[in-house]
């Protein structure tokens, strides 16, 4: 069975995005982008949701092709573009490299993909999260809190209809002032 892990930068105050779809507030330093790259190089499988889908492949298939792209943006742009990965979604019409849509239910296929075998799956997007959180799918939460309040915007928890117990199993702090912390669900 895969793990699926559900990992975002967040704001002190709890949000992955301020009013507006804003993320300028979480821009990493170099030791962090190296952790998020080597996470993408970890990832047998990555599930999105169609707006983070469409910021992603708008950005990290020509980023390393850029004027001025460092060694790390080269190494993050690779690992992204083969990364296997799967967007959920009812209005895409189609998706390219090693890329697979979803038009149907994401609680379905989610849990579908997880009784599959392969290396750990990612889930990324507010919204598919949201869902796969409760429905009691999420294995991982792993979250790089930046010390901003934001005062809104989109969150990194929904609301739940039930408690879920975690264990703390890694923190870790990076230059800023920024904190990793990584719990896993208990069952």
């Amino acid at each position: 069975m895969r793990k699926l892990a559900f990992a975002m930068n967040v704001s002190l105050d709890g949000y992955i995005a301020a009013p507006g779809d804003d993320i300028g507030w979480s821009e990493p330093s170099d030791e962090l982008f190296q952790w998020w790259s080597d996470r993408v190089g970890a990832t047998g499988l990555a599930l999105y949701g169609r707006k983070l889908w469409e910021a992603m492949s708008s950005h990290w298939p020509t980023a390393d092709k850029q004027p001025g792209a460092t060694p790390a943006v080269i190494e993050y742009a690779g690992r992204w573009r083969d990364m296997p990965k799967v967007v959920f979604s009812s209005t895409t019409g189609t998706v390219d490299r090693n890329t697979r849509l979803v038009t149907g239910d994401a609680v379905t296929e989610i849990t579908r993909l997880k009784a599959d075998d392969g290396g750990p799956m990612d889930i990324a997007g507010a919204t598919l999260a949201a869902a796969a959180m409760r429905a009691g799918l999420i294995d991982e939460y792993a979250m790089v809190t930046h010390p901003v309040l934001v005062g809104g915007g989109t969150p990194f928890f929904t609301a739940l209809d039930h408690w879920v117990n975690l264990s703390l199993v890694e923190t870790r702090t990076f230059p800023g002032g920024l904190v990793l912390t990584r719990y896993v669900t208990k069952r």
